[in-house]
């Protein structure tokens, strides 16, 4: 999945470029008034009018395909496969071994208080209790 996501990065980067490209060919509303006077523009290839109706669609079009291309980047950026476990399932499957775990010494573990007094089978609670 991440081969279409540099795919759809780069046709979307392509698309903007044209999309750039295509508004800066195209003429502002104020350049039509020069045209009524003989100013040049009658003379071009598409037409007095004709080249903002073609470059219009063609940006229109192509400002759809850019949107559509945001939508599938977001998809794809958000919808990637999750890897199996985390870091110590990659670890287990790097190097073939499994982590021994960290024993603390004997020493270092708290002793209740009465651990070392064994009590006998008759005993019971009753020095426990309040008298």
């Amino acid at each position: 999945m991440d081969i279409w996501l540099k795919v759809v990065l780069g046709f979307h980067v392509l698309v903007a470029a044209a999309i750039i490209g295509l508004v800066l060919l195209q003429h502002g509303k104020g350049a039509d008034m020069g045209s009524g006077f003989g100013g040049g523009s009658s003379g071009s290839l598409f037409g007095a009018t004709g080249s903002a109706n073609f470059l219009s669609r063609i940006t229109a079009v192509l400002a759809t395909v850019f949107f559509i291309t945001s939508l599938g980047l977001a998809y794809l950026a958000t919808h990637k496969p999750k890897a199996g476990g985390g870091l110590i399932d990659a670890v287990k499957t790097d190097s073939g071994t499994t982590p021994k775990p960290v024993e603390k010494p004997a020493a270092a573990v708290p002793q209740p208080a009465d651990a070392g007094v064994k009590a006998s089978p008759g005993d019971s609670k009753a020095k426990d209790v309040p008298q």
